[in-house]
């Protein structure tokens, strides 16, 4: 939120620099982003476009000298452009001849001395301002010049010139009470506080509420803001009613009427004020209605109030709050035809909806140049249904920013009476005498205790009753004491304060941010620790993600939401039982692409590696995460954790030696989850050929942890992998039931000492039949080894018509050792000849060579 600072002193004195101002406020949770100096002389520090107790500093200090008031009497005509007109300007010392092309000064060109001279910001010879036509902002000093025969050395400035805003299609026009040669600065220099409002902090999100905080934090009194209203027209009683279908979604809803009223331009100041705030001026009647949500949090909505007389029938309107009805459709103000969702809350006559309520207005009732008379709207609205809407219709707006954060019903009644007395003073109307309040669910502020020692114990200062009163009192909170209890309810602008223990957290973090975080002591922790216990499969889950971290994978976090369409691009790997299928739909999707809970993982980290091909030449990467199945019994889904991993591109990482490019496959992912499987004592896992739609026939295997299918990889489908914007090189993929895994891991494992022995290597290559899995032979060569067969690895596999058709050689290096001797060679070939005749007698076997 942009905070003018002289729109700010307006409700509190500021004891301190702006920079310290900045700093505190970011203390006490309002964070300063930047400080945006609009004229206002700049500390030294930031004289560069530097930072300050790393808060940003910018803008443009306005010279006193060189840039003032000045006052156009005359406009004429360039002698030689068309498109140039010259001033006759005073800045209080003298008359210059002034040339510019400022089209807002062309109806006055050729009509000699003007009636009521202009007010401009007038910049002298020497003068720094930003370069009006360069995009962006670009210093340039004013300089003398010839501009078509004519000299020019100083010019009358727009907005952007002067860093007040991106405007530059004309010059400023002043308010009529300027004073003639007054330096600008003085006049109107400013500075702007752009401040991060959290949603913890949402009743700061105005002018009024950063002056609460700054009072507060300062020990400044604060000036309330102007309430009263002449109301000197008609009783409003009879010429407008209030209907609310639904308390719930609208606790509040209040009506003002003002008539007679000539819509024009605003006061300059006011559109300065607005523009340096963020938000663009229009006209005199919607900009009161901005000026006063910004400066109050109340968002209101202007009526035409004949225009609604009119749909009446000429009786009338009797304005109804209630839910869109099926197939309903609203013309917005920003001229979109939008179809209501039915949990939408609309303001309506008995013509149809009139608005989105809280959200936007219907451009059929907006006020416009003929307008007369105004029906003016403040409002309370549920918070939740006001962010449902903004989400479905895509539709934020400055007045659903506040009331999806929450809007106290009592500042309806500030925000109404502030908006009527603003447009009364603007346009001349007549406000009508009373307002029309509908307020059937009035809001029940809790009520809460605390005494000195627990806010102690808490916060772990030691304060007394009377300190701890006055901040509270000091944030307008009502405090009684009774004994050494402080009975405390929040102020009328406060939606934030819970109840019960809630609630005292809650003045818990009032009282500490007020008092100063920074001012806290570092304490030990008083009370008494919890027992520690541990939890063994969350244990087991870092075990697994250090283990694939060291085998050279990067872990990354997906969203848990999808939708169906992008579900639908992959078969799953593990698919629900039919009752169970339906995927589950939340009910307010952030956007159309997160609509449902994802039942695979595998879609979610092909969706990270589309993202992230483009980037690096090697991927590796793996999720470890919940899917969701619909429960049969249950209210809540079933989370199941998962495993997936994706692989893709070359074997190695480049580095300074020289990498192995060839593309990953089959093996390199069958490997990882050997290498896994190993590093968590999994015993009993089997690895099956298998065949599934997800990937490629034949180079696809399932994961059997003893009759358990615990899961499922292999090479992507080629028709699968379409679907994907993915490299051209294999993309190996897997998807493990990983809370099976966890569960069958050992508590205990045996470990064994160094071997004092050598070992003995020994290399055979054996040939079997095709079919005959590496897999089947590697079991007998362990069965047949015994205790002193160490490893068996295959690192060869060979086919040929010399070993026979339907024939492969596997070769293995194995490793024998024994814990209490050196082995003989003897004993080395009696260990060899029985794994071969074992491999001979169960797989028909023989050695090759």
């Amino acid at each position: 939120m942009k905070v003018p600072v002289s729109w700010l002193k307006e409700f509190v004195d500021l004891p301190m620099p702006l920079e310290e101002l900045a700093h505190a406020l970011t203390m006490a949770g309002l964070e300063v982003e930047e400080i945006r100096y609009v004229g206002l002389p700049m500390p030294k520090t930031a004289s560069e476009g530097g930072k300050r107790q790393e808060i940003k500093i910018s803008g443009l200090e306005w010279d006193a000298e060189k840039i003032v008031v000045g006052a156009i009497y005359e406009v004429n005509p360039h002698p030689n452009a068309d498109r140039l007109v010259l001033c006759q300007l005073d800045d209080g010392q003298r008359i210059h001849t002034v040339l510019t092309g400022a089209p807002n000064l062309f109806p006055y060109k050729g009509k000699g001395p003007l009636p009521k001279p202009i007010k401009v910001a007038y910049a002298k010879e020497g003068a720094r301002i930003y370069d009006g036509h360069q995009p962006g902002q670009v210093l340039t000093t004013l300089k003398r010049a010839k501009i078509r025969g004519v000299e020019s050395y100083s010019m009358a400035c727009s907005e952007k010139e002067l860093g007040i805003s991106d405007e530059h299609e004309g010059i400023i026009f002043l308010d009529d009470d300027a004073p003639v040669g007054m330096p600008l600065v003085e006049y109107m220099g400013d500075a702007v506080l752009d401040i991060a409002i959290t949603p913890n902090i949402a009743r700061a999100a105005s002018i009024y509420g950063v002056a609460r905080e700054v009072a507060a934090i300062t020990r400044q009194p604060l000036r309330p803001p102007a309430l009263s209203v002449m109301m000197s027209g008609a009783p409003i009683e009879g010429r407008v009613s209030i209907q609310i279908q639904d308390p719930e979604l609208n606790p509040r809803f209040m009506l003002g009427l003002i008539e007679g009223v000539e819509i024009r331009p605003s006061p300059y100041w006011v559109q300065r004020r607005l523009r340096l705030a963020g938000m663009r001026p229009i006209n005199n009647i919607v900009d009161a209605t901005n000026y006063a949500m910004l400066e109050l949090g109340e968002p209101l909505h202007a009526f035409d109030y004949d225009k609604l007389v009119r749909r009446a029938g000429g009786k009338p309107p009797v304005i109804t709050t209630r839910p869109a009805k099926p197939g309903e459709r609203l013309l917005t103000l920003d001229h979109v035809e939008r179809i209501l969702d039915d949990f939408t809350i609309l303001v309506c006559d008995g013509a149809g909806p009139l608005s989105i309520a809280g959200v936007m207005g219907g451009a059929e009732s907006e006020v416009d140049e003929s307008t007369r008379n105004v029906l003016l709207e403040a409002a309370t609205w549920n918070l939740i249904n006001i962010r449902r809407t903004v989400v479905a219709q895509n539709l934020p707006s400055e007045a659903a920013y506040r009331f999806s954060r929450g809007v106290h019903p009592a500042m309806a009644e500030c925000g109404l009476l502030r908006g009527l007395e603003l447009m009364r003073q603007w346009s001349g109307g007549v406000v009508a005498q009373g307002i029309v309040d509908a307020y059937p669910k009035p809001y029940q502020a809790p009520t809460l205790s605390i005494t000195a020692a627990e806010v102690k114990r808490q916060l772990g200062i030691a304060l007394g009753i009377s300190e701890i009163r006055e901040i509270l009192e000091r944030l307008e909170f009502q405090v009684r004491q009774e004994g050494e209890t402080l009975i405390v309810r929040p102020p009328d602008h406060r939606l934030d304060i819970g109840e019960g223990v809630i609630g005292v957290a809650d003045l818990m973090e009032e009282i500490a941010r007020i008092y100063g975080y920074e001012r806290i002591p570092a304490t030990r922790l008083a009370d008494e620790l919890p027992p520690q216990r541990s939890d063994p499969l969350r244990e087991r889950e870092e075990m697994v993600r250090d283990l694939l971290v060291n085998l050279g994978l990067q872990e990354v976090i997906t969203y848990r939401m999808t939708s169906t369409a992008r579900e639908a691009r992959l078969p799953l790997v593990f698919e629900p039982p039919v009752e169970r299928a339906e995927p589950i739909r939340l009910k307010n999707p952030i956007a159309p692409e997160r609509s449902i809970l994802r039942q695979g993982l595998l879609v979610s980290l092909l969706e990270a590696a589309e993202r992230n091909a483009r980037l690096q030449p090697r991927l590796a990467l793996f999720e470890i995460g919940s899917v969701y199945w619909r429960s049969v019994t249950e209210m809540l889904p079933e989370e199941l954790l998962r495993l997936g991993i994706v692989l893709c591109g070359q074997r190695a990482p480049a580095g300074w030696q020289t990498a192995d490019i060839a593309a990953m496959d089959f093996y390199d992912l069958k490997g990882i989850l050997e290498s896994l499987f190993r590093g968590i004592h999994l015993e009993g896992v089997r690895f099956i050929a298998a065949g599934h739609p997800a990937f490629h026939p034949g180079k696809c295997a399932e994961v059997y942890l003893g009759d358990r299918r615990v899961g499922c990889f292999g090479e992507l489908h080629p028709l699968i992998k379409e679907r994907f914007e993915l490299p051209e090189a294999p993309v190996l993929a897997a998807e493990l039931d990983l809370h099976s895994i966890l569960s069958a891991m050992p508590d205990r494992y045996t470990i064994e000492a160094v071997p004092a022995y050598p070992p003995v290597l020994e290399d055979i290559a054996v040939i079997v039949d095709e079919e005959v899995p590496a897999e089947r032979v590697e079991q007998c060569i362990w069965a047949a080894g015994g205790k002193v067969l160490r490893s068996v690895r295959l690192f060869d596999v060979y086919r040929s018509e010399q070993i026979g058709v339907g024939k492969k050689s596997l070769a293995y290096s194995l490793t024998y050792q024994a814990e209490d001797r050196t082995l003989t060679d003897e004993e080395a070939a009696q260990i060899r000849n029985r794994i071969v005749r074992r491999l001979e007698q169960e797989l028909g076997a023989r050695l090759r060579g």
